[in-house]
């Protein structure tokens, strides 16, 4: 890194005292949380899930970053008590495997023919959770090359180092949790009842017309037609976002709970498990879970943000899809979506959803994203094999579009298109590798496992949402998904249904423990 560039992060971090202090207080933490993640590694996932949504103010430079501070923390603690002993425990055993072999142990190795070895040469293993992995390593690595080369060093800095880093832990930690139905369904809990308190705290800032945190939304808020909530977020849309993953989550479960009363695609197994538990549980499942999901939807509402709301129903059609067929699926999703279409297309001004009027435009009706995209593919056009590096996408945009401070700061709102400026046709390819990757690995075989389609369909919302939004690989929720997909596809689904099955040795992934 170059002195200028270790100047600007130094000019961007808070007071020595307050780092000292920070340290402190983490290293406190991270002690207390490491006896409890040993006595029992289930506790580690428990705590990730409940940690996914925090995001601390933290003042720097005359501007406020929102880290994951909580979840570092639980990152931090996991790594110390599971995977370093692991990491150094197979150091060890590769230093004795180094040694000549005594004569009986050589004798007592099992013999493996070379074809049994799944190789990366073979195209198809790149849609293997082996594959997967090596394409999430390399995404990182070609994202630190292309730093070096970058207007924003130090943006591309802080996306390796707050980010991609402590992410790609959480990710290899949770790919190894040996996951059962007790624990998914607690890690749901969880979950939903963060979401629930979440959505409460929208209400009351709805009520009140007045938001405890981002100025900024509160500013935006006083020309808006609409009362904007972000409840803890920061940010209407990742609020809208954590809602959506939820709801999703929630329907499977209520889906699943219709299953064993007989519903769409029942057959033997399910009619057992409705025997077995009964068919008022399973109706008790089912009406619980409509409650949480009108109180999450109200919540969703009052974020007004349309991508969360896309996003949302996108999970939902891949839900339809499991449970009545993937043909009605698509016939009903095409018409509502004609009729969608239609409906703000005649739709009056008064409406206000932006494309009449004096102001109407696409622009308008967008928030400025059809702009944002337009000056996306120019910077694409100028340099479409490298990019302009990465993290570099709010400068050179300004740089460009000769536009100021507020609108460079929302330029990155569609990935696809920041990575096609910033990374160019080469990482533009890797990306897209990854989503098929991802897709592939999640999608094959889940629809015998609801854990797993509620995974896959929870993913495919969260890339829809990074179409229209932001954060992709820079958001938790992608590697915590993958990874617990990744795992489920590796036991074939044998997680949702009860002990779990460890990973096999010949699909050991890479780093595996």
């Amino acid at each position: 890194m170059s002195s200028r560039s270790a100047a600007l992060l130094a000019t961007r971090l808070p007071g020595t005292g307050a780092i000292v202090a920070g340290l402190a207080v983490a290293v406190v933490v991270v002690a207390a949380l490491a006896p409890v993640i040993r006595r029992d590694p289930r506790a580690f996932p428990l705590l990730a899930v409940f940690t996914l949504p925090f995001r601390v103010p933290i003042a720097t430079d005359g501007r406020t970053v929102n880290l994951l501070v909580p979840l570092y923390l639980v990152v931090a603690a996991g790594t110390l008590t599971l995977l370093l002993p692991r990491w150094l425990g197979r150091s060890r055993a590769s230093t004795r495997a180094g040694a000549p072999a005594r004569p009986e142990e050589a004798s007592a190795a099992p013999l493996r023919p070379a074809q049994a070895r799944p190789t990366l040469r073979r195209p198809r293993t790149w849609l293997t959770p082996r594959g997967l992995e090596w394409i999430l390593l390399a995404a990182v690595a070609l994202y630190v090359l292309q730093a070096s080369y970058s207007a924003d060093r130090v943006k591309a800095l802080e996306n390796v180092a707050f980010f991609y880093v402590p992410f790609g832990l959480l990710f290899l930690l949770l790919r190894d949790v040996r996951w059962t139905r007790e624990l998914i369904a607690r890690c749901l809990g969880v979950a939903v009842t963060l979401a629930v308190l979440f959505a409460g705290v929208g209400f009351v800032e709805y009520a009140r017309k007045s938001l405890f945190l981002n100025p900024k939304v509160v500013a935006a808020d006083q020309y808006s037609n609409y009362f904007r909530v972000n409840s803890v977020f920061f940010d209407p849309s990742i609020y809208g976002r954590f809602l959506a993953l939820v709801m999703i989550a929630v329907m499977t479960a209520v889906l699943a709970a219709g299953r064993g009363l007989g519903g769409p695609g029942a057959g033997p197994d399910e009619r057992a498990l409705r025997a077995r538990r009964g068919q008022v549980h399973a109706r008790r499942e089912m009406l619980a879970g409509a409650a949480v999901l009108a109180w999450l939807l109200g919540g969703m509402v009052t974020s007004f943000s349309q991508s969360s709301i896309a996003a949302l129903l996108l999970g939902l059609a891949v839900l339809a899809a499991w449970s009545w067929g993937v043909r009605p699926t698509l016939y009903v999703s095409g018409t509502l979506l004609v009729l969608a279409l239609a409906f703000v297309l005649l739709a009056p001004a008064s409406l206000h959803f932006g494309l009449k009027g004096a102001k109407g435009s696409a622009a308008n009706a967008t928030s400025g994203r059809t702009t944002l995209i337009g000056g996306g593919l120019e910077l694409f056009a100028k340099r479409p094999l490298e990019g302009y590096g990465s993290g570099s996408f709010e400068t050179e945009y300004k740089r460009h579009s000769a536009t100021d401070a507020a609108n460079a700061a929302s330029a990155s709102h569609t990935i696809p298109i920041t990575i096609a400026a910033e990374q160019g046709v080469v990482g533009l390819a890797l990306y897209a590798s990854l989503l098929v990757s991802a897709f592939a690995v999640l999608f094959r075989g889940a629809g015998r496992s609801p854990p797993r389609i509620a995974i896959a369909a929870c993913f495919a919302a969260l890339v829809l949402h990074t179409w229209t939004y932001a954060d992709f690989l820079e958001d938790p929720f992608t590697w915590a998904l993958l990874a617990a997909g990744l795992a489920l596809a590796r036991a074939g689904g044998a997680g949702a249904g009860g002990a779990g099955v460890p990973v096999r040795e010949a699909d050991a992934p890479v780093g595996s423990v």
